[in-house]
């Protein structure tokens, strides 16, 4: 802990730690790292609440969610969501994959949650924790003190950043936790981003009212439509809404023009399971579009800083990882930024495992992102075999299992093992036919 601030004038602020983004990354590692009394300074560009996608958690997010102390305010908000289901355009059929059937089942559901309001919860725990906590401030440059200078013990860096009125504003920190998404500050300035290219992807998505609800069983799940060249969301959320998004590669995108309301409303009108699930839907919010372009740091920590969620890699978000990734990155960053503060040397080997564990677990679901529009893939999703335990297997995955153990490895590499060959026997010719276009039988 820290016996005495440093001093700070107006513009200027001094810190432990600087966390740069107040979405679910910062704002846990913010909140955590106060928890442990040291002095944080939590930078945010916008305004909560604000519109956000990503609505889908998965049960692993409670485990964190207890832990910062907001379970209970979170179950408020959210629909209770107990699974996933998987719907083929081309036969209507679909599979559910529910997440009492997971490998681990100590939790086995989750919330849809409306993340403006999510977000918010979580920005304002971490200032009820104790973190200084700054909206429509943003951090527009950096500066290290010389490589090895300090050893923890000083400030490492200054933040620079801009307030709503336009004034300056320096945060001296002695470790810095870049927490700002899709902004890649560290990343873009260290020049270290590295697009995926077996993942180029855009996406169109809204908020919906009227969109028809599922029902008995299937109540509150998650549903993914796989359509021609890409994927549906359809979410349930609190108050009669509904998110929905197209996710498409290049091809779903090639020679269509118009504006996002226009490209989505094509696609939903020519998925035949989407559009017979929003017959009279109404808009309920603006239509956005974003590329979805994966993307990694090759370097993601140095001496003195860490990103942490998105500003370290990013993978498309059709199984829904993504708070979940942000969130365990952010109690990550938090341990390591703490250590380091403590014994440098330490912290920089957390920090280094912390990379370390995010991009494997971005690798585990990356496999299945990558292969989303493939037939053979298609086909052992929407009937699935739970030989060698890989349908449960695949639902620990879903669960946001994504730390990989023995016991939880071992079916999903039969899983990968089974697609190959019936991609291998598919090629020559000798493959059976394709569950998806016989008719899968529902789940």
């Amino acid at each position: 802990m820290t016996d005495a601030a440093p001093e700070a004038g107006p513009d200027r602020l001094a810190a432990d730690v600087v966390v740069i983004g107040g979405g679910p990354a910062g704002s846990t590692a913010a909140a955590m790292l106060a928890m442990r009394g040291r002095a944080v300074v939590l930078l945010e560009k916008e305004a909560h609440p604000r519109f956000h996608i990503g609505e889908s958690l998965l049960p692993r997010n409670l485990d964190i969610l207890e832990r910062l102390g907001v379970l209970p305010e979170i179950g408020r908000i959210g629909v209770h969501k107990p699974g996933a289901e998987f719907v083929s355009d081309r036969t209507g059929r679909s599979q559910a994959f529910p997440f009492a059937r997971a490998l681990d089942r100590d939790r086995t559901f989750a919330w849809q949650v409306k993340r403006a309001e999510f977000d918010h919860i979580l920005f304002e725990n971490a200032a009820r924790r104790g973190a200084q906590a700054l909206q429509r401030t943003q951090a527009t440059g950096i500066d290290f003190a010389p490589e090895g200078t300090g050893e923890g013990m000083e400030e490492r860096a200054v933040v620079r950043a801009r307030r709503e009125d336009g004034t300056p504003l320096a945060v001296a920190a002695r470790y810095v936790l870049d927490a700002s998404g899709r902004d890649t500050f560290l990343a873009s300035r260290m020049r270290v981003k590295s697009a995926n290219r077996y993942n180029n992807t855009a996406a169109a998505y809204a908020h919906f009212e009227g969109v028809a609800r599922r029902e008995a069983e299937f109540e509150g799940y998650i549903s993914i439509h796989l359509a021609e060249d890409g994927w549906f969301w359809i979410i349930p959320l609190q108050g009669g809404v509904t998110s929905v998004g197209f996710v498409g590669n290049q091809s779903a995108w090639k020679g269509r023009s118009g504006t996002p309301a226009e490209l989505l409303m094509a696609r939903i009108a020519a998925s035949p399971t989407v559009a017979a699930r929003m017959r009279g839907a109404r808009l309920a919010s603006e239509v956005f579009s974003t590329a979805n372009y994966s993307y990694r740091a090759r370097v993601g920590t140095g001496d003195g800083f860490l990103m942490i969620g998105d500003a370290y890699g990013f993978v498309d978000p059709m199984f829904s990882t993504g708070v979940l990734m942000a969130m365990t990155a952010g109690e990550l960053g938090a341990q390591a930024a703490d250590a380091w503060l403590d014994d440098p040397a330490r912290g920089r080997a957390l920090a280094r495992r912390t990379n370390r564990d995010l991009a494997a677990a971005m690798d585990r679901i990356s496999w299945l992102i990558y292969r989303v529009n493939d037939p053979v893939l298609r086909s052992m999703f929407l009937a699935p075999s739970n030989f060698f335990w890989m349908r449960d297997g695949v639902v620990n995955m879903l669960a946001g299992n994504l730390r990989g153990s023995l016991r939880a490895e071992l079916p999903v590499l039969a899983f990968k093992a089974a697609y190959h060959a019936l991609t291998a026997l598919r090629r020559i010719g000798l493959g059976p036919a394709m569950p998806e276009a016989l008719g899968a039988e529902r789940g």
